[in-house]
């Protein structure tokens, strides 16, 4: 098998030397150079293309923005950015993924060098995922060493208990989404009205993050899109996104919904977890429910998709010619969770329809 070539655009020597080190040391990855700045890159990458970029996304001379957009219209290559976690970072890094960026690691402003001698598993996850994207339509958090359980969502909120009230007008979409998330969710609510089913999301994302992508959103759509907080009511033209690092379920007070945004360990291997909010909202509104999982590596989602559809809810999956990775709904459709699957273009509409 064809190593993944591999290339570290970072201005932070101690970035490109410790990262070179320890991520040749993977099977399959082969780092084929590194450059200080997009310009040094550029140069080297004529000789030899690399297969994924990892970039930084603050540096000198060109930032890393501007590159990713030179790149994506001149020869789209997959790319994950290395960015520090920080308020304005996350905002910055955003744009980078609206670009067409593939996945975010992260980076702290202190104890850089020992941080990634740690985090090394998680980027070469990251790496190994961007490789299997299609950049033209546009992690699991990585295992680590050594792997942690594969919690389900008994985890959080246990099976079984209290059933779905029956079939209201209002009505709920669930969302879940990891690698190439981003852009499938921008395509899809800003195609939305501003009078729509209310919505709640999970798209894989680092802490910090998640506020800076709703925001984002919120500028760009008619409907509402926000961070969600505990005790937030899911009402129509209204999307709440589950905040990075904390799970989000869907809870029913009369007729009323809300979220509850709550601690908890990782759920196949997801904080926040699809699975998680799958499950509640099966739960909690059953056939009012519309279940749409989409492009991300990995099986979370699949098993709560499975539980939606057999409490009645409708469910979606996107299929493979549209996905930038095809793994989630893949597993979901193995497991006979997809009531339809369909590509990207038709989810606006499905998300709108009364009739199924």
């Amino acid at each position: 098998m064809k190593n993944i070539k591999v290339m570290i655009v970072d201005d932070s020597a101690v970035v490109r030397q410790v990262l070179s080190g320890t991520l040749s040391e993977h099977a399959g990855i082969e780092v084929i150079g590194t450059a200080a700045d997009p310009l040094f890159a550029m140069d080297k990458m004529q000789r030899e293309w690399p297969d994924v970029i990892v970039l930084d996304v603050e540096m000198p001379r060109m930032d890393g923005i501007s590159f990713l957009k030179k790149l994506m219209a001149e020869r789209p290559t997959p790319v994950v950015i290395c960015s520090t976690l920080t308020e304005k970072g996350a905002a910055t890094t955003m744009e980078a993924m609206a670009a067409g960026a593939v996945a975010i690691v992260t980076k702290p402003q202190a104890g850089l060098r020992q941080f990634l001698l740690e985090a090394t598993e998680e980027l070469a996850s990251a790496i190994r995922a961007a490789a299997q994207a299609r950049l033209k339509r546009l992690t699991p958090k990585p295992q680590q060493q050594p792997p942690a359980p594969k919690l389900s969502a008994d985890a959080i909120l246990p099976a079984g208990g209290a059933a779905a009230m029956t079939r209201t007008t209002e009505r709920i979409v669930a969302i879940g989404t990891s690698t190439g998330g981003t852009q499938a969710l921008e395509y899809v609510l800003t195609a939305l009205p501003r009078v729509c089913p209310g919505i709640v999301i999970v798209q894989h994302m680092p802490e910090k993050f998640t506020a800076a992508f709703a925001e984002r959103l919120n500028a760009l759509c008619q409907i509402e899109v926000r961070e969600a907080k505990h005790g937030d009511r899911v009402i129509p033209g209204r999307a709440l996104i589950a905040p990075g690092g904390r799970h989000m379920l869907l809870k029913r007070s009369g007729a009323q919904y809300m979220v509850e945004v709550v601690d908890g360990p990782p759920v196949s291997r997801h904080k926040p977890s699809v699975d998680v909010l799958f499950r509640s909202t099966a739960r909690a509104a059953g056939a009012n429910a519309t279940g749409i999982i989409m492009t991300g590596m990995g099986d979370d989602g699949a098993r709560g998709l499975r539980e939606m559809h057999e409490a009645g809810a409708f469910t979606l999956g996107q299929d493979e010619a549209t996905c930038v990775v095809y793994g989630m709904p893949k597993e979901a459709m193995k497991l006979g969770a997809v009531s339809r699957e369909i590509p990207l273009e038709q989810v606006p509409a499905y998300i709108l329809r009364s009739d199924r």
